[in-house]
């Protein structure tokens, strides 16, 4: 249990005052009951269905009309398939064309200056600067094949192109998409990498010409799946010609994996930190219910205990209950001596650092605690205070799932 390490010896009247405000039936105590004991324990399945009754519900299903009416609309093409065709066609067959496109194996794609300037301003400047023999402009687009052109300069007439020539040539897509400023051409490119065809293999590259095409979503893509296997990544090929060429690159990928390890450390120890909080606030409670109401075969002396075996709707109660029985009958209650009666008075001193009402409070020895509080030193006093503010805190969380409220806490 995260407390302070703080314990002082009381007389034997306080244990007296701790043992008679408590009708504490006798029952066998188990050794797996008793090393339950040791900490907080944690919430089982048959106390997490008895938090389901205060879970509020969850907000109606979308109605049917509403969930069609949207899938229409995400459907819904403003150009009719005719025109597409009409702009496939005319690009497919060329008539009237009056620029030629050339790849670097000096094979000719014959399109139209008016579709590439108005589609493309940065090919409408090359079409400016190209030359003109015999009616007809000549671009050429270096080291790109000619498979790969004719599929960009078909997306600028129809925003048509065949799965397997993305496939094939989506890097090249991405970056004549980048060079010529077609924006939509370069969005589907991105989504057709980050979809399915980036592997370990080529992750590497893939980053290199995001940064290159400047392409942030699939950059950051590509450096999560580097952090997520970077034991595997680190030694393929692409990472090592990428060592050679770019070693700034290479630094810098491996303090994204340094920081990614830290913050997942630090996280997962937040998370046990705020466990063991929320515990804590359940032993308070379990506490407060045993001392107030009585549970089962413990509880005041006021009470009608029922002695049932029935399972409490208090996650921690069992063990508390364990806690209390041995702290009532152990003859070792001593500084440094037995270490689950230690445990019992750091959870009677938080209660009392918790609670608002000690006059009326029913759990044993509060306002004794309450007193001591003042011949504490400064430094004792601050960890406690930090104490019950995590404590706090986790309470807050935890709201309708946790337990049966207290006013005292």
């Amino acid at each position: 249990m995260a407390s302070p390490d703080l314990y002082s010896p009381w007389p034997s009247s306080t244990s007296y005052s701790f043992s008679g405000s408590l009708d504490i039936h006798v029952e066998e105590t188990h050794p797996a009951n008793f090393l339950q004991a040791q900490e907080v324990p944690s919430s089982s399945s048959s106390s997490s269905l008895s938090y389901n009754c205060n879970v509020p519900k969850p907000p109606p299903l979308p109605d049917k009309t509403c969930t069609r009416t949207a899938k229409r609309l995400l459907e819904c093409c403003f150009v009719p398939k005719e025109t597409v065709d009409a702009w496939d066609k005319l690009f497919k067959e060329g008539h009237g064309a009056d620029v030629y496109v050339i790849s670097k194996d000096d094979l000719y794609i014959p399109a139209h200056s008016s579709v590439l300037n108005i589609v493309s301003p940065v090919l409408g400047t090359f079409l400016q600067q190209s030359r003109v023999k015999n009616g007809m402009r000549y671009i050429k687009i270096p080291g790109v094949p000619y498979d790969a052109i004719h599929a960009f300069i078909r997306f600028l007439y129809s925003s048509c192109y065949e799965k397997e020539d993305m496939n094939k040539f989506v890097l090249h897509l991405l970056v004549l998409s980048h060079s010529f400023a077609v924006s939509s051409l370069k969005r589907i490119c991105v989504h057709f990498l980050e979809r399915d065809w980036i592997t370990k293999e080529n992750v590497v590259d893939v980053l290199q010409l995001a940064r290159s095409c400047d392409a942030p979503r699939l950059s950051l893509f590509c450096v999560r799946k580097i952090v997520k296997d970077f034991k595997a990544i680190s030694s393929t090929d692409g990472w090592k010609v990428m060592r050679r060429a770019n070693p700034a690159l290479e630094q810098e990928l491996i303090e994204f994996v340094v920081e990614a390890d830290t913050t997942k450390e630090e996280r997962l120890k937040k998370m046990e930190e705020k466990k063991v909080y929320m515990q804590l606030n359940e032993a308070m409670e379990a506490l407060i219910h045993i001392c107030k109401d009585g549970c089962r075969t413990i509880g005041p002396r006021d009470k009608v205990l029922k002695g049932s075996q029935v399972a409490c709707g208090f996650p921690a109660c069992k063990g508390i209950e364990t806690l209390v029985r041995h702290f009532s009958s152990c003859k070792t209650r001593v500084p440094g001596g037995c270490v689950h009666c230690k445990r019992m008075w750091q959870l009677l001193e938080l209660h009392s650092r918790m609670c608002s009402e000690p006059d009326l409070c029913k759990v044993p020895l509060c306002r004794h605690f309450k007193e001591k509080m003042q011949q504490q030193s400064k430094k004792d006093e601050t960890k406690w205070k930090l104490l019950v503010s995590k404590v706090m805190v986790a309470k807050k969380i935890m709201g309708p799932f946790s337990g049966h409220r207290s006013g005292l806490l």
